[in-house]
């Protein structure tokens, strides 16, 4: 690199950084992008790459920038490895991507002829390799079926789940007993598969082994080399009081096993409640509906009254009207991670007797010409205001 005098403005909003060399700005730098570099230029737009990389290098030393302005670009030659600066000597790689701005910098070195692997470890970027060490194991979904009362008040239940398990054969080691693995033949057993392009050095876990440095040489027999087999376990289960058809309930380390030893999955369970013949749910409340006798209705009376746990007695007052609805406290569904219980709520429905026979008919008439069609707690307001209507 000439021998320029370097300066350096910075502007700190978190880590942001700008700075100046031979006149470059930041917003610069993006006319050195491979799209906007003619064929016969990118050669040159490489080597003023790696200028301005050298130059920050030096700018955010302090040691090498002070040899820099002692003794110029001889001085900071020796702080560099053998051969002058390599990609390897540049440790600023975050500074870097602040200077773009969020730009794309994996668009920006692929044009140079780099690959993938390099923005993983230089520039912060997560690039999935196919690895071969521990993985963890799949989360398992299963429907279960349970009933009303079991929703309310919580039950324990076994399930049969197929899953993959650690191979027994091998202990999850994927290799036969015994025997012995080889070293990799790609990288040396060295795990890494280490290219050079131009002024990059760059390292990649081996495809081959996964970055163990050793293969299989005679996979497990049982697991075929896998480390797992699928089998069905039968899992007990509690089913908390409160739950909902919609439910879904995480049992920890209850999914498959890990690939080589890694931790298992987790088993998800999705609730459905079969429907009650009786009662209705409504949040932690339950519903139904008792029928009670027209006599009952007019002068009052005790009646049954079902709940989840038992038949009660209920007391109906003179002249309960249909669709009255009672509440009994603390008789509906326990609530779900909480201390006591949501209510019981009661509607009664009046039933009007249609076999009657010639006695009940007469009683009936004469009861009718005693009290008027419009004398009851209803009809007598809802006709005074029909009468008002039709004045």
């Amino acid at each position: 690199m000439p021998n320029t005098p370097l300066r350096m403005t910075t502007r700190r909003s978190g880590r942001n950084k700008i700075f100046r060399i031979t006149g470059e700005t930041s917003g610069h730098l993006l006319k050195y992008h491979p799209d906007r570099v003619p064929q016969d230029k990118k050669k040159e737009a490489e080597e003023k790459f790696k200028e301005i990389s050298e130059a920050y290098e030096v700018l955010v030393e302090p040691q090498k920038r002070a040899n820099y302005d002692q003794y110029g670009h001889a001085g900071v030659e020796s702080a560099f490895k053998q051969g002058g600066f390599t990609w390897q000597d540049f440790h600023h790689f975050d500074d870097l991507k602040d200077i773009f701005g969020g730009f794309d910098l994996s668009d920006l070195f692929r044009g140079f002829g780099f690959g993938e692997d390099i923005f993983g470890g230089a520039f912060g970027t997560t690039t999935r390799q196919r690895g071969f060490g521990p993985s963890r194991g799949s989360d398992l979904e299963y429907s279960i079926e349970i009933e009303f009362e079991e929703s309310a008040f919580g039950a324990e239940k076994t399930i049969s789940i197929p899953r993959y398990e650690t191979c027994d054969e091998c202990g999850g080691s994927s290799e036969k007993r015994g025997s012995k693995r080889e070293r990799c033949s790609s990288c040396g057993g060295r795990g890494q598969i280490i290219s050079s392009s131009g002024f990059f050095s760059i390292s990649r876990t081996c495809d081959r082994c996964g970055g163990e440095g050793s293969i299989i040489k005679t996979p497990c027999p049982a697991c075929n080399g896998r480390s797992r087999v699928k089998i069905t376990r039968n899992i007990k289960v509690k089913i908390p009081a409160g739950v909902d058809s919609g439910s879904r309930l995480r049992m920890h380390g209850e999914g498959e096993a890990g690939g080589k030893g890694g931790r298992r999955g987790d088993l998800y369970l999705l609730i459905y409640v079969k429907p009650h013949e009786i009662f209705e749910r409504h949040d932690f409340d339950i519903y139904c509906e008792v029928p009670i006798s027209f006599v009952t209705a007019v002068f009052g009376g005790d009646i049954e009254a079902p709940t989840l746990e038992e038949k009660v007695r209920m007391k109906i007052p003179p002249g309960t009207q249909s669709g009255k609805i009672f509440r009994l406290k603390g008789r509906g569904i326990q609530r779900l991670h909480d201390y006591g219980r949501g209510d019981e709520l009661v509607r009664v429905q009046v039933e009007i007797p249609t076999d009657l026979t010639q006695e009940q008919k007469r009683i009936l008439k004469e009861f009718a010409k005693a009290t008027g069609e419009d004398s009851g707690p209803l009809s007598r307001p809802f006709m005074e205001k029909m009468k008002k209507l039709f004045k």
